[in-house]
Formats: C-alpha cells, sequence, structure tokens
C-alpha cells in the first residue's frame, strides 16, 4: 500500500511526501484495519490516476457511491460552504466525487476522518466526534426546548408522587414569572448585551407556560414594590410555582438599583426578597417552589475582555478574600421553605457578560433547561449549568445554589 500513501483521494494532493504522509494516517489510518478499507483506497488509488473515480468504485457499486455523497451533502456532515454545496449538485454525476474530492482536500483532516467513519462506519466503539454529533436528548442544536412526553410524565408523576411537588392541570393553571432587570444607571456603567438575556430568558419561561412579567430600570425601593405587588397577584393561589429573576449590578449583600453609587447605596437587599415571599406574606405560594435566579456580581472584579456585573472594579485578588468575607455566611433565622436562589457567581466573585451575546451565566442555564428539563429535576438542572463552567475558559466563575429550602423535587414537565 506505500505505492497509494501520497495519492489517497481522501487526502489533499501532496506539496512533499512527509506532509502527505502525515494526513493520510490521520484521516485514512483507520482504513487499513480492515480487507474491506484496503480494498477501497487502492481502488480509490487507482481511480486518481485514471482520473475517474467512479469507474475505480464501480466494484463497490456506482449506485451506493452515489447515494452515499449525495446523503453526505443532504444531511451536512462534511459542513460544506452553500457555494460549494451547489457547485456539487450542479455536477454532472461522474464529476461530483471529484467536487466533493475538493472539498475534502479544503478542510484537510476533520471532513476526511468523518469521511471515513461515516462510509465505513467501523469503529462502533468510539465517540463520534463533536463536529457530526447529534445529541440524542439534546435541544441545543434547534435552540427550543425539548418537551416531556406525556407517557413519561404520567410514568414520573405516579411512582415518585410523595417525592416531588405537585404539578397543576395544565388547564386552569396561571403560572407567573417576575424578571427585572437594570440595564441602564445613574451613576454605573451601561450592562450591554442585558437586553439579549430578557428576551432569551422571557422565551424559556414562556415555553415553560409561564405568564412573565418583565420590570426594567427600578431603584432600590421601586424593585421592592414590585415584588410586594407581584407576590399578591391572586394567579399564585392556581398556580403551583414561580420564578423570580433579577439581572443587575449587584454587590456581596444585595441587588443594584438605578440610583446605585458609593456614596449613595442603592441596594435591594436579599434578604427583603426572601421575607416577601415567605409563608407568612405569601399565603398564596405556600408550599410552592419559589425559584430565585441572580445574574449579578457579588464582589469587586477588574473588566478586560468581558463586561462585568460589578459596579465598582478594582484590582483581581482571589489570594486574599476581602475582609468582609465572614459577612456572607451569617443568615437571619430562616422561616421560609420551598425556595431555592441560583447565583450567577459565588460570594464575592463576579459574573461576566459578553456584549454581543449576553450573561455567560444566563446563556448556559437557558441551555441545560432546554436540553434537560424534560426528564431531570429542577436542582439536577442547575447543576448541569454548574459542571459546565466547571472548567474556567476566558473568565472564571461559579453559579452556586443557596437558602435551598425545597423538601422535595421540583420537576416542570414542559409541555404538560
Amino acid at each position: 500500500m506505500n505505492s497509494e500513501v501520497a495519492q489517497c483521494m481522501l487526502c489533499p494532493r501532496p506539496s512533499t511526501e512527509e506532509m502527505s504522509r502525515k494526513f493520510h494516517f490521520q484521516a485514512c489510518g483507520s482504513l487499513y484495519s480492515s480487507r474491506k478499507g484496503q480494498r477501497l483506497l487502492i481502488l480509490m488509488a487507482e481511480g486518481e490516476r485514471d482520473k475517474n473515480p467512479l469507474k475505480a468504485l464501480e466494484s463497490i457499486g456506482k449506485d451506493v457511491l452515489t447515494g452515499f455523497l449525495d446523503n453526505l451533502v443532504k444531511k451536512d456532515v462534511l459542513k460544506l460552504e452553500e457555494s460549494e454545496k451547489k457547485k456539487f449538485n450542479d455536477a454532472k454525476p461522474g464529476d461530483k466525487a471529484w467536487v466533493l474530492v475538493d472539498a475534502v482536500r479544503q478542510k484537510r483532516h476533520k471532513v476526511g476522518q468523518v469521511l471515513v467513519q461515516t462510509f465505513l462506519n467501523m469503529d462502533t466503539n468510539s465517540t463520534p466526534t463533536e463536529e457530526v454529533a447529534e445529541p440524542a436528548e439534546s435541544a441545543q442544536t434547534t435552540g427550543t426546548l425539548k418537551l416531556c412526553p406525556h407517557e413519561e410524565f404520567l410514568k414520573l408523576h405516579k411512582q415518585m408522587a410523595e417525592e416531588i411537588y405537585p404539578i397543576k392541570e395544565k388547564l386552569g393553571r396561571t403560572r407567573l414569572a417576575l424578571i427585572i432587570c437594570n440595564r441602564e444607571f445613574d451613576h454605573l456603567q451601561v450592562r450591554e448585551g442585558a437586553e439579549l438575556d430578557i428576551t432569551r430568558m422571557t422565551e424559556l419561561l414562556v415555553g415553560l407556560d409561564y405568564n412573565v412579567i418583565v420590570e426594567e430600570k427600578l431603584t432600590a425601593k421601586e424593585m421592592e414594590l414590585v415584588l410586594e405587588a407581584f407576590a399578591a397577584r391572586p394567579e399564585h393561589r392556581s398556580s403551583d410555582s414561580t420564578f423570580l429573576v433579577f439581572m443587575s449590578h449587584g454587590i456581596l449583600d444585595g441587588i443594584c438599583g438605578t440610583q446605585h453609587s458609593d456614596e449613595k447605596p442603592d441596594v435591594l437587599p436579599y434578604d427583603t426578597i426572601f421575607r416577601i415571599f415567605n409563608n407568612r406574606n405569601c399565603l398564596s405560594l405556600k408550599d410552592k417552589p419559589k425559584v430565585i435566579i441572580v445574574q449579578a456580581c457579588r464582589g469587586a472584579n477588574c473588566g478586560e475582555l468581558w463586561v462585568s456585573d460589578s459596579p465598582a472594579p478594582m484590582a483581581d485578588n482571589s489570594s486574599q478574600p476581602p475582609e468582609n468575607l465572614e459577612d456572607d455566611a451569617v443568615y437571619k433565622a430562616h422561616v421560609e421553605k420551598d425556595f431555592i436562589a441560583f447565583c450567577s457567581s459565588t460570594p464575592h466573585n463576579v459574573s461576566w457578560r459578553d456584549r454581543n451575546r449576553g450573561s455567560l451565566f444566563i446563556t448556559q442555564l437557558i441551555t441545560c433547561f432546554q436540553k434537560y428539563s424534560w426528564r431531570c429535576h429542577l436542582e439536577e438542572v442547575f447543576r448541569k449549568v454548574q459542571l459546565s463552567f466547571e472548567k474556567p475558559h476566558v473568565r472564571a466563575q461559579m453559579p452556586t445554589t443557596e437558602r435551598v429550602s425545597l423538601s422535595r423535587y421540583f420537576y416542570l414537565f414542559p409541555g404538560n
């Protein structure tokens, strides 16, 4: 087979023997593990010399090859450009193979490996490459919420009736969710990209069958009034849960209002949120899950390539925590129940936001809800969000759950 190495159709035309051999064994090495693969490479090599690949592959089956090539392009396995697809579709049957080979050469070993694996389907134990693998249970590829089959809903609802929060019948259910987002401030930087977070969180919650109320540009006092009015909504009586989403600049103790400054703080304390919705002050949501999601910094940062949700950028010194580290560990006696708070970062640390794509935390949160909420309870979905942040990339942050008083598993069962 040595004479065929430099002329394999799956490889680029060699500029040097060493370069061709290196690419050849990356893209086509697995072919030599079977007689079928060796025969195929010999035929393809002969086709290279004869300048007629279809004739060289007639023994394998012209119809099979043509169908295979058409299927590769139709399913976008090779991730061809639109111009390449058009060139392939417009080509005569005898020329289609060469059109595809040219595209393979340009895309180098990634496409070569995909083509080899797809054609022979030889390594059944290996994991498909990320470029062509479509997650079996993922809605991420379509950007939509994966729904829970009604049969699964009934099965789990019966098996775990005593362990999960009751779900009200969809007909007559009046779920409410509240989003409070501060984007512009009197003394702080604009939170660019926050409008994307509002749009995507609204779409997610609507998909989960919540009527969403969005409030923007509020002071701390105005946020408190909005929360009190929301807690008093009569719809909660015929609901089974609620979501409260806060997106703003933040400090350790709470969420910044639009008038916040170092000289004159304007902060909604986290305790105020729990107090308004606890069992003493919001009976309509008693024994029902109350999910609080916070996209805000909880400490100082140094903003560089990303935009940080903290009002006062300063030097980052992770080896020496601020002196008030103990403050976050001191809480009032809990009187609330059925709460869970999911914050975008740990105490004293920052949360990052891309100006063009929105918050990293909100983006991953939505993705995990879309993929997993159909079969996972809420805390498991949150754990998957945390897992996605386990290995820091450009900037590090670790979402955290706090003040969890859920006594049961909370399944959303989207679509039911």
